[in-house]
């Protein structure tokens, strides 16, 4: 019996290739009262075309699409970059059978704001799923910090996007990527925690992209080549 639901639900849209995955993640889903399955889809395509119109809050979206091939590896962090470049306020939390350093890189540079495992329990998925639905990220802290070490092995040059930063952006930036909160680059920088956040919001529309986490990757690129650059002080914004 489910219990009854709230004014304001949680909006969720599922894509999973297998029929099963979604009957069973849309049954754990939906007999919570705080959380409405409103759609779903079993290719990138027909998310796509469906997503957008239901108004979801959160996207649950599998990495791997198709019956293995390569083509479909990272289908669904495509859905994701696609999804919210139409929806940016949508929180797209990734589901994957593997623990996949290049598939977690992918999804944070798509906007993604959450990765976890199949094998999570399902009580621990439905706090995943509360958890993007309120804004925040649900990257463990251990991949991410392999994410930044690739960045920091790469020999890509620096995107050209960081030209349109000014000087001052791009010091806030190296803040970011050191870990440093609002309120630590306020302090640092002499400015107001208002005037920080105003800034990050402008740098992150600069660089074309909605998460903070893919500013720090960024910033990790011009920490990796810049050796004045603010070094990691191991706090987490």
């Amino acid at each position: 019996m489910h219990a009854p639901a709230t004014p304001n639900p949680i909006r969720v849209f599922l894509l999973d290739d297998h029929e099963m995955v979604r009957r069973g993640v849309r049954d754990l889903l939906d007999a919570e009262p705080d959380i409405d399955v409103v759609g779903e889809a079993a290719d990138r395509r027909e998310a796509l075309a469906r997503g957008p119109a239901l108004r979801p809050h959160v996207a649950l979206l599998d990495v791997r699409l198709g019956p293995g091939s390569p083509e479909g590896d990272h289908e669904g962090i495509e859905a994701c970059r696609e999804l919210r470049a139409r929806m940016p306020e949508l929180a797209c939390l990734m589901l994957t059978s593997f623990d996949d350093d290049e598939a977690l890189f992918d999804a944070i540079m798509a906007g993604a704001a959450g990765y976890v495992l199949k094998q999570i329990k399902g009580s621990d998925l439905v706090s995943a799923v509360r958890t993007v639905a309120a804004g925040a990220s649900l990257l463990d802290p251990g991949a991410t910090a392999r994410v930044m070490a690739r960045v920091r092995g790469e020999e890509d040059p620096v995107p050209p996007e960081l030209a349109r930063l000014s000087p001052r952006e791009r010091e806030i930036l190296q803040l970011i990527g050191a870990g440093l909160t609002n309120g630590q680059i306020a302090q640092r920088l002499y400015l107001a925690e208002k005037t920080v956040k105003n800034r990050i919001s402008s740098i992150l529309a600069k660089l074309g992209v909605g998460r903070r986490i893919q500013a720090a990757v960024l910033a990790e690129k011009i920490r990796h080549r810049d050796p004045t650059a603010p070094e990691s002080s191991g706090e987490r914004a």
